[in-house]
């Protein structure tokens, strides 16, 4: 059909021929596979706007954003839609690595406001070289060797299950070495239990000394005791885990300066405390393993924030979770299964 210029109400063919918008979407031949491909390509990675810009500049596609918006969608839904029938599970299985699942929460403003959208990644990584506990913030793991991505906006009971579907499918569920990462968010680990029994937990380093140093701000504030105390508390932590954490807080607690009551030093021991099996730091770090849940903040960051966050942006919350997901397979061969299926 040759160059195709799409508006809301038209699409305009090289002939000067025109038909309905709607028909653009709905009749297959009006727009190419190829072209669709990369509407959908611009679309899954910024705005519906800037996509359009995008378009004309490296094609000189005139395709309107609403267009752009409607193709991509459609393309999510079906990417949903089509999940146990990928051909990334044979792939996980044959990936180096050990299995390591992710999950975490990200905002999404939506036609029904601000709104938790749940994301889980389970992903494969091969071990870094052996650390120190004195070495874990300056050691550099290898990527993910392939990861797989799930989101949506909903209970946490029913994002477990979709879960599980995944875990299912990619033979996780009952696999011998499974670690789960998260921060203290009681619905991670609840989530956990139920459909990873048998997986190994850490708490996200970062998070972990985040307390303390919350802990110890508003206790001594911004002083030279404070950085000490912190630092001190910091090494406890990820060299000897619920032992060394407990003994530091013990210590903290006799060095009060006057008129403090102690209380946040009680609220970090019952945070920590909460997670006395997921400290073991010292341990993943001798076996090059991850401390931290990077691989999950990074997908919040560029996969929510970076495409969903946009200014004035609304969605319909049945559209993030599959948009989310469809911008997770971009740079995946899922991606060009996805197209060579369709």
């Amino acid at each position: 059909m040759g160059r195709v210029r799409l508006s809301r109400q038209y699409a305009v063919a090289a002939d000067g021929g025109q038909f309905p918008a709607d028909a653009v979407l709905g009749v297959e031949g009006y727009v190419t596979a190829g072209a669709e491909r990369m509407a959908v390509l611009a679309g899954a990675r910024d705005s519906f706007a800037r996509a359009q810009v995008m378009l004309r500049e490296l094609a000189g596609w005139e395709l309107d954003d609403e267009v752009i918006r409607q193709l991509t969608h459609a393309a999510a839904t079906r990417l949903s839609e089509s999940r146990t029938d990928r051909a990334d599970a044979p792939r996980f299985a044959k990936a180096e690595g050990v299995v390591e699942v992710q999950i975490d929460a990200g905002k999404v403003n939506t036609t029904t406001g601000w709104r938790d959208i749940k994301l889980c990644v389970i992903g494969r990584r091969e071990p870094g070289d052996p650390a120190t506990p004195r070495e874990w913030s300056d050691r550099v793991l290898p990527p993910p060797t392939i990861r797989s991505v799930v989101a949506s906006i909903e209970e946490a009971s029913d994002f477990a299950v979709r879960v599980r579907a995944e875990t299912d499918r990619l033979a996780v569920t009952a696999a011998a070495d499974v670690t789960v990462l998260g921060d203290g968010a009681g619905w991670i680990w609840n989530l956990a239990a139920v459909v990873l029994p048998q997986a190994a937990g850490v708490l996200d380093v970062y998070h972990a000394i985040e307390h303390i140093g919350t802990a110890v701000r508003a206790i001594w504030g911004e002083t030279a005791e404070a950085t000490v105390r912190r630092h001190a508390g910091v090494r406890a932590v990820v060299a000897e885990g619920k032992v060394g954490i407990e003994r530091w807080i013990a210590d903290a607690f006799g060095g009060l300066p006057t008129g403090s009551s102690g209380d946040e030093l009680r609220a970090l021991a019952g945070y920590l405390g909460s997670h006395p099996t997921r400290l073991g730091y010292a341990d993943r770090l001798l076996s090059g393993r991850s401390i931290g849940s990077g691989l999950i903040e990074g997908s919040v960051k560029q996969l929510v924030n970076r495409r969903m966050k946009l200014t004035g942006a609304r969605w319909r919350v049945e559209h993030v979770g599959p948009l989310v997901e469809l911008a997770a397979v971009v740079d995946t061969p899922d991606w060009h299964d996805f197209w060579s299926a369709a």
